[in-house]
């Protein structure tokens, strides 16, 4: 089992308050974690700036631009910054930490949402995005990935990475940035976005809500920019029943192609909205139209409101109760700016707390949706996190404190140290119940594998055999002289450098000791022939090594063996000769006038066959007289001495 490499930064702490406790997610620009405010005792989401682009003074700038622009606003629809800073070579973002599901992850659960689903998500997104734009900012990012649905209910708009301040326009310089599916046709063909990009960004997402699919698609980026740039999005009441005419329009009219024909900006597009969610805009008031589809649609009319409509509208109207009581003058509704609607928008979504999200899961039950955020409540289910490389305490309190169960078992991982958490099951990115019972794997090492036959093999054979069984084959340590044929395992070693046992770990190194052939035969060779034999074996010979000895059978000035200055022997060693002197030869002794038999007697004692023709019944009678060969000359240790004798009788 493998697994990803522990993350450095996990187990830090920045600049002496933030301690990293694990990764949340992954973006192009940066990675998130979850890390504890040590100053203020809380739990907080940090973003970090890869470490391949802290060099790149482009991508630095885009970065810090996120903390100056996500800093200044205040909304609750609008994800709250609160620190930025550098340390440890890294640029940071502090943000408030939101158990939450994106928009995009609810999409690929649900495929498409009910009407009143996507007027929920669509009215919040345009309630922090108008409060973006009052502020003069351009989000320039917008899509579902950026949406935030919280375990609570809430729903929020993050990441503006992307974002800039508005001037007379803004341009994107020479690349386009953003997700290709929800670029405006302007930003496409002159680099220029404004608020009404992002508005056309919002009629593409709301189209995907509706519809579960975008409106352009293609093989290649190039090919959704162009139908962005020269196609009218169409209406999703043409691919889902849930589309109201109403919903139809705030879609042609957020997707124009020409910014001039949209809202001008969240605010007025945000007023359109109000009149088609159930309750939240009062009868009888002004309808807004799209400019160029108001002779479309029926004519806006006005009802005289009764107490309790009366007291509504004063309710969701901003203002102080001495304001709205009836002491002061009372607005009218036309007077309201589109500030001031999204503001009332949060302040009624927050009165609304969790029963909100109740009714949202009651919503998709009733239309037989089985998504996560809708499906079983909010706050019922949470992410399992990737807890690989952490040490086992880190990761089961970062599971526990997703009100998850820990249960530890063993496991084996290539990549992970002993000790450490490898994995969990369910794997990392599941999503669970509270309460749910999650596996905690911690690891023990490389996999202990059986060891094959390796020696006795040749070469070929025994790395074959290597990497099938598993290991990994390092290489040939040593050749050694053996009678076996040359290139056969002799050995096959661990990382340690003995020999294998049993068992081995799963890719271990093995490295090999093989023959070199049998060591050349160089016996009663000359002592040219001998050394020219062993230098072909790659063995050189060293006069020093050598030495000379008699030898009863093999002449004079041949070799009687190799001397090994090495055990083993292998190729390059230095050897030494040892060479004949022929047999040994020793002096015949005088043995005349000595009685027969005593005359043979020392002539067997010196080392000789001594031999006679006088029987044995008669050698007490005989004498010596001599030898053949004759007294004192040299001959071999077991020469046949004739004794020569005579009888007296």
């Amino acid at each position: 089992m493998t697994s990803a490499p522990a993350d450095p930064l996990i187990g830090q702490t920045l600049d002496g308050r933030y301690v990293i406790r694990s990764r949340i997610a992954r973006g192009g620009m940066a990675m998130v974690y979850l890390a504890n405010d040590l100053r203020l005792e809380r739990r907080v989401a940090v973003k970090v700036m890869h470490e391949h682009l802290a060099e790149d003074e482009n991508f630095t700038r885009r970065f810090e631009q996120e903390a100056r622009s996500a800093a200044g606003l205040s909304h609750p629809n609008l994800v709250n910054v609160f620190d930025q800073g550098h340390d440890l070579g890294r640029t940071y973002l502090v943000m408030e930490y939101l158990p939450s599901i994106t928009l995009r992850e609810l999409l690929k659960q649900q495929k498409r949402l009910t009407a009143e689903q996507a007027l929920e998500i669509g009215e919040a997104v345009l309630s922090g995005l108008a409060a973006a734009h009052h502020a003069g900012i351009v989000h320039r990012d917008l899509k579902p990935e950026n949406v935030l649905l919280a375990d609570d209910g809430r729903i929020k708009l993050g990441d503006f990475g992307l974002a800039r301040a508005v001037s007379a326009n803004t341009t994107t310089g020479q690349a386009l940035l953003g997700t290709i599916a929800y670029l405006s046709p302007e930003l496409v063909t002159r680099g220029v976005a404004d608020a009404r990009s992002d508005l056309y960004a919002f009629g593409i997402m709301m189209y995907e809500m509706l519809t579960g699919s975008q409106p352009f698609t293609g093989e290649q980026p190039m090919q959704i920019a162009y139908q962005h740039a020269h196609s009218e999005v169409p209406a999703p009441s043409l691919k889902s029943s849930e589309a109201t005419p109403e919903l139809d329009e705030l879609v042609r009219w957020t997707t124009r192609r020409e910014p001039e024909d949209r809202p001008r900006d969240a605010g007025e597009a945000l007023e359109f909205m109000a009149e088609l969610i159930p309750g939240a805009a009062p009868a009888g008031a002004t309808r807004v139209l799209p400019r160029d589809l108001a002779a479309e649609s029926p004519a806006p009319s006005t009802t005289v409101l009764d107490g309790a409509q009366q007291q509504a509208l004063l309710e969701s109207l901003p203002g102080t109760p001495d304001e709205l009581d009836g002491t002061a003058p009372q607005p009218e509704l036309a007077a309201a700016s589109p500030i001031d609607r999204a503001a009332a928008s949060a302040r009624r979504r927050s009165r609304k707390g969790r029963a909100t999200a109740a009714l949202l899961a009651l919503l998709v039950v009733l239309a037989g949706g089985t998504g996560w955020w809708f499906g079983q409540g909010p706050g019922s289910r949470v992410t399992v996190p990737d807890v690989a490389g952490q040490e086992m305490a880190e990761a089961r309190a970062s599971l526990e404190d997703r009100s998850l169960l820990v249960e530890v078992s063993e496991c084996s991982s290539l990549d992970v140290p002993v000790g450490l958490a490898v994995s969990t099951d369910p794997e990392s990115g599941a999503r669970l119940d509270r309460g749910s019972t999650v596996r905690l794997c911690q690891s023990t090492g490389p996999q202990q594998l059986p060891v094959p036959t390796i020696v006795g093999l040749s070469r070929d054979e025994a790395e074959r055999t290597i990497r099938s069984a598993g290991f990994t084959f390092g290489d040939v340590l040593d050749e050694r002289f053996d009678a076996s044929e040359a290139g056969t395992v002799l050995a096959a070693l661990g990382d340690d450098g003995e020999p294998l046992r049993e068992t081995y770990a799963e890719r271990g190194r093995v490295d090999l000791v093989v023959s070199a052939g049998p060591v050349p035969e160089v016996s009663g060779l000359t002592v040219e022939q001998a050394t020219r034999a062993l230098k072909a074996s790659g063995l050189s010979v060293e006069t020093g090594l050598g030495a000379e000895e008699h030898h009863a059978e093999i002449p004079e000035g041949h070799v009687i063996a190799m001397i090994p200055s090495t055990d083993p022997v292998s190729p390059g060693d230095t050897v030494g000769l040892n060479v004949s002197l022929g047999p040994e030869l020793f002096e015949i002794p005088n043995i005349a006038d000595l009685g027969l038999q005593e005359a043979m007697d020392t002539l067997a004692a010196a080392g000789f066959s001594p031999t006679t023709l006088v029987p044995d019944a008669l050698r007490g009678f005989a004498k010596a007289t001599g030898t053949d060969p004759a007294a004192g000359e040299r001959v071999p240790a077991g020469t046949e001495i004739r004794v020569k004798s005579t009888i007296s009788l």
